[in-house]
């Protein structure tokens, strides 16, 4: 999913793969997946409602310059989807750790897959990279976690799914506008109503674009006269993928990261996204890669303890936070990252990750926030998302009690706040 469907994708669980047979090893997308479900509450005249507040978006749309045709067409026969809108209102909580998560996203049986598919399309990948300087490798992991490198691509129905979130009352003006959007799509004569499907959350196609996504980014690269994200033909999903990230910045030449190891006594609290500095400067203080070089000077680069200060540590360039307009979640661009890494023939994460530890839950990422906050250490927000700030409110509390400061929000940080040390 792309940068404005950045709230749909924030968990970082992902379906279990069988390792055999191959098909089955990847028939899956490895996006995130929701928590166990919540009940949606559903009143018995949600319908009647849902129908009036599609018969007055009937009138919106013709406003904005929607064919009476395509709307006559596309909305009748929608129904509200309460599935929909409770998964969505269910993404809150991760629900695997980083480690657990790559397991399944970057598997021998999706690596292999990749590697198959890089190889049957070499000449498309060489005319996307000759146009955009997007890493084949890059793209191809993002096919693989999306859809399987095609094979599960969603059939739900687009306009239904999207119509459900518009109605609902948790985000209406963004999906309001992919409603619209999707509908502005179908009034072009790109894709027909049947044809317009992909996952519950709106997402589209082989590499899963929200319609604004596909308005802004979509290409018609087999020059048939339609940007076709949806036929089983990826050629114009994959060159839009790498018109998106070359939209989004994407450094040509530059990796998403690299995997490096800290010397002894490296101050842990230099590890932050908004510090950077060029790979020779972090070479002077003992940083090297896992064969005990430099990195080359790619570009700014921060330190990255996605698993701690005893887990794994990377060296993140722009090319990482292009990534993240996909997906929020560091999870999501290790897998990329990692899994285009593997596709392009180089070896696994050296480092150990902390297996011993478990995710917290969604009720204990908010007690976190919440004691962190009440400590003086604010988060800023309680939400229930371990991201930058609330990773740099772990790591100033650690500071102020002497210990470790990576910045790890552990099960071990949220029981010594709550013991009130």
């Amino acid at each position: 999913m792309q940068k404005l469907s950045l709230a749909l994708a924030i968990c970082l669980g992902a379906p279990a793969l069988a390792e055999t047979p191959l098909v089955l090893a990847v028939a899956s997308s490895a996006r995130p997946v929701m928590r166990p479900a919540l009940t949606t509450p559903v009143t018995a005249d949600i319908e009647t409602r849902f129908q009036a507040w599609l018969a007055e978006f009937h009138t919106q749309a013709l406003a904005q310059g929607v064919s009476a045709k395509t709307l006559d067409a596309a909305l009748p026969g929608l129904t509200y989807d309460a599935e929909v809108v409770r998964r969505d209102r269910n993404q809150a909580e991760f629900t695997k750790t980083v480690w657990d998560y790559l397991d399944t996203a970057v598997s021998t049986a999706r690596i292999d897959a990749g590697t198959k598919a890089v190889a049957r399309h070499a000449a498309l990948f060489d005319r996307i990279e000759a146009q955009w300087g997007v890493d084949r490798h890059v793209i191809a992991a993002i096919w693989g976690l999306e859809s399987a490198y095609g094979l599960v691509r969603g059939t739900d129905s687009t306009l239904q799914s999207l119509a459900s979130l518009a109605f609902d009352t948790r985000r209406p003006e963004f999906f309001g506008e992919q409603f619209l959007t999707a509908l502005q799509i179908l009034d072009a004569g790109e894709v027909r109503p049947a044809d317009m499907r992909g996952s519950w959350a709106g997402a589209m196609g082989h590499t899963q674009f929200m319609p604004t996504s596909y308005r802004d980014h979509a290409v018609d690269f087999d020059g048939d006269g339609r940007r076709n994200i949806w036929s089983d033909d990826p050629t114009d999903a994959l060159a839009s993928t790498a018109a998106y990230l070359k939209a989004n910045g994407w450094v040509t030449g530059q990796p998403w990261g690299v995997e490096v190891t800290l010397p002894q006594g490296f101050d842990l609290a230099t590890a932050r996204r908004e510090l950077t500095r060029m790979p020779s400067e972090w070479a002077a203080l003992g940083v090297r890669d896992t064969n005990g070089k430099p990195v080359p000077d790619h570009g700014p680069a921060s330190i990255l303890l996605p698993g701690g200060g005893t887990g794994p540590v990377f060296m993140i360039f722009d090319n990482f936070a292009v990534l993240e307009t996909y997906n929020t979640a560091d999870a999501y661009v290790i897998g990329v990252g990692h899994l285009g890494d593997r596709i392009a023939g180089r070896g696994p994460i050296r480092g150990d990750w902390p297996r011993q530890d478990r995710a917290l839950t969604f009720d204990e990422r908010i007690e976190l926030q919440e004691r962190l906050t009440a400590a003086g250490f604010d988060t800023q927000k309680i939400d229930a998302k371990i991201g930058p700030l609330t990773i740099n409110a772990v790591r100033d509390y650690q500071l102020s009690l002497g210990i470790m400061p990576d910045g790890y929000a552990s099960l071990r940080v949220l029981e010594r706040l709550r013991q009130g040390q």
